[in-house]
């Protein structure tokens, strides 16, 4: 029977354990041993890969007894130790490709996320190391990885960042990224086609060793979807595959998720990625002027903090906000020396919105109506049922959802705990009176006007 990736792994150390023990001599050991590992099983052989083409000579000629020798006492087996280097190994391997995959044909690895351009804060220290850690050592420590915060923080940048070291590192293992909408949409198109021969879940045990997916939290409410991610995901950490997963929140607080896979995630290594610091901005986009072929000091150092400072929640929005600005001296108003004014001529329509959220929220729109009906926020907010506070709360609701476009869910949570079809009849309510009820839109109309909205 085949050995899984972990077996191997598991085997290969307890002969490197033998190999040091007879060898007694750390240098020989590190310079010739080290980072060495299995590729594969061929019958009797075990494909060996080594991190040099000489230590690849070495061992094949000099120490092949005393490799053929510990791996028979350790596995039992006539197996015979055959070496080839890294390099050599990439040239001759056929590697999987979309064309001949038969799942997932459009999920790949984007090359450009890597760890030499992730910048590292206290933000997001903790992420990291844990999967640099992954990524030289799959399966053998932190299983299941669950990176979680909120959008634009990098967390997708170390997932791709992971499978791409690990293709570098060991680039026999079969490293699958994908989103978890992508595995929504396979396993539909896989329920509703033709499911003679391999199944889905087999597929996954027999194709993939490391299964990185990004935004698990939609799977939330998808009951037959989770049964059959729940069978994929226990199958990988049975036989120790490596599992990192990304979600917007900590995996207790997925409510919907199948409660088996919240108390694996819960179990693995939860780790969180917050709003990067200012400093940690500024990084970044020194790194990004970098990457540009520009230099540094052509930009003012007030421009640099004016970006960190006012895009720093976001590390997508800086990074557009910044690429706006470099587009528009490189092209529109061409210019070596790069200061505030220039800054602010280039993003002026991204400040002006921006500004624009940032004042608009569910505080100020509670206020506003709580002001309109000569009432104090917290009532609004509260358990108060009289029919005006019931009203002016409705209209907060409404306000909320259609401004703000906030979730269902969160519009109830801000106001009292309130269940979601509350807040859909509240919204609703409104929505009816405004057809015809003139007082109501003159209402409406009043609180936006405060709120500086035409």
């Amino acid at each position: 029977m085949d050995k899984t990736i972990s077996e191997t792994t598991a085997l290969w150390d307890r002969v490197l354990k033998k190999i040091n023990d007879k060898l007694q001599n750390k240098t020989t050991y590190d310079f010739f041993f080290s980072g060495t590992y299995i590729s594969s099983i061929e019958q009797n052989q075990l494909i060996i890969v080594t991190t040099t083409k000489i230590a690849s000579e070495i061992l094949s000629t000099s120490y092949k007894a005393l490799v053929d020798s510990a791996i028979q006492e350790v596995s039992e087996t006539n197996y015979e130790a055959v070496f080839i280097d890294k390099d050599s190994l990439k040239k001759s391997q056929k590697k999987i490709t979309n064309t001949t995959r038969k799942y997932f044909q459009n999920s790949c690895l984007n090359p450009k996320y890597n760890f030499e351009n992730f910048v590292v804060g206290s933000s997001n220290r903790e992420a990291c190391q844990a999967a640099l850690c992954v990524s030289q050592n799959p399966g053998k420590f932190y299983n299941p990885v669950l990176i979680y915060g909120n959008s634009g923080l990098g967390k997708t940048h170390l997932l791709h960042a992971i499978g791409n070291e690990i293709n570098k590192c060991f680039p026999s293992y079969r490293v699958l990224y994908m989103h978890a909408q992508d595995f929504l949409d396979e396993y539909v198109k896989y329920v509703n086609g033709n499911k003679t021969g391999e199944s889905l879940i087999d597929w996954f045990k027999s194709s993939v060793d490391v299964l990185l997916v990004d935004d698990v939290q939609f799977l939330v409410n998808k009951k037959k979807t989770e049964e059959t991610f729940f069978s994929i995901y226990d199958s990988f950490y049975s036989m120790n595959k490596q599992v990192v997963l990304t979600s917007d929140q900590h995996p207790s607080k997925l409510n919907g998720l199948d409660e088996r896979l919240k108390s694996r995630f819960v179990q693995g290594l939860p780790l969180s990625i917050d709003a990067p610091e200012k400093e940690t901005c500024e990084l970044i986009l020194k790194l990004k002027i970098k990457s540009n072929g520009l230099d540094v000091n052509d930009f003012s150092p007030e421009v640099i903090s004016f970006f960190a400072e006012k895009f720093r929640k976001n590390i997508r929005e800086l990074e557009g906000a910044f690429d706006r600005l470099l587009f528009y001296v490189v092209n529109i108003k061409k210019t070596k020396k790069i200061d505030i004014e220039i800054a602010m001529d280039s993003i002026r329509s991204l400040i002006d919105v921006k500004n624009s959220e940032e004042e608009l929220s569910m505080d100020a729109i509670v206020k506003a109506v709580a002001n309109f009906y000569n009432l104090a926020p917290y009532q609004l907010t509260g358990k108060i049922r009289t029919s005006q506070i019931a009203l002016a709360r409705h209209i907060s609701m409404y306000l909320s959802r259609t401004l703000l476009n906030v979730p269902l869910i969160k519009i109830g949570e801000y106001f009292g705990g309130k269940d979601h079809t509350t807040v859909i009849n509240g919204v609703k309510k409104v929505e009816k009176m405004l057809k015809t009820d003139t007082d109501m839109q003159d209402a409406i109309n009043k609180i936006k006007a405060s709120l500086n909205i035409s």
